[in-house]
Parts: structure tokens; C-alpha cells; sequence
């Protein structure tokens, strides 16, 4: 049989399984971005091989329709890294929204494991007390019987 939660309990439960889902959600964000980042990196490395070899190009003389070509591509590559770094733009935005959902998880979490703390300790107190007075009753009967 499983055991029976108190309703602290069950929501502390909810509360860490919200957590780690949000814990997921910014991970997944976060790798997300840094894979834009990488594409970005590679994109921005083949727009330096391909301006390097339009420059050999132009250096060798080539035709101008040749030239054009390069121009227009170069464009193109251009225009790929633009898009790019708005996709990084928008996942930053996403890694943002998540982090603040995942710290606002972990302060609901630990909020309730406050609340656990506090209702612990009270039961704790009234524990002892409960057991101080068990002892008092039971000296009082040990005078009162001798």
C-alpha cells in the first residue's frame, strides 16, 4: 500500500515535479540557442571562406557576370545570417521567459518546504510538551501512590 500524503505534502510534490519540468524547459532552451549560436559561428565562417575566394576572383581577373554571381551569394549568405541571429535573438528571449518560470517554480517550492518546516517544528513543540506533561502526571501519581 502506498503511503498517505498530507496535502503539504501533495502540493510540495507538485511543486518539485513543476520545478523539474521547468528545469527541463530551460535546458531544452538553452541548447536550443547555443545550436543557433553554432549554425551562426558556421554560417559566419563559410561567408569568410567565400569572400576570401571572391577576392582571389577578383584579384585573377575573372568576368564581371562571374563576380555578380559571387556578389549575389554573398548577399544570400548574408541575408541566412540575418535570419540567424534573430532565431538567437528569439531563443534568448525563450531561455528569459523559461528561467523566470523556473525561478518562480523553485520559490513555490520552497515556500511549501518552509510551510513543512514550520508545521514540523510546531508538532515537535506540541510533541514535548504533550510528553512533559505525560511525565508530570506520571511523578504526581508516583507521590500521590507512596
Amino acid at each position: 500500500m502506498g503511503k498517505i500524503l498530507s496535502p503539504l505534502a501533495t502540493l510540495i510534490e507538485l511543486a518539485e515535479q513543476a520545478s523539474d519540468e521547468a528545469t527541463a524547459k530551460l535546458g531544452s532552451a538553452i541548447r536550443a540557442c547555443k545550436g543557433l549560436e553554432e549554425k551562426l559561428e558556421i554560417l559566419k565562417n563559410y561567408r569568410e571562406e567565400y569572400a576570401s575566394r571572391m577576392q582571389a576572383e577578383l584579384k585573377a581577373g575573372r568576368e564581371m557576370q562571374h563576380i555578380r554571381n559571387f556578389q549575389l551569394f554573398m548577399g544570400k549568405i548574408d541575408d541566412a545570417i540575418g535570419g540567424q541571429c534573430q532565431l538567437i535573438i528569439n531563443a534568448r528571449k525563450r531561455i528569459q521567459i523559461e528561467q523566470e518560470n523556473w525561478q518562480a517554480q523553485e520559490r513555490k517550492r520552497m515556500s511549501y518546504l518552509t510551510l513543512e518546516e514550520r508545521a514540523e517544528k510546531v508538532r515537535r513543540v506540541k510533541e514535548a510538551r504533550h510528553e512533559q506533561l505525560q511525565n508530570d502526571e506520571y511523578g504526581i501519581r508516583q507521590l500521590f501512590y507512596k
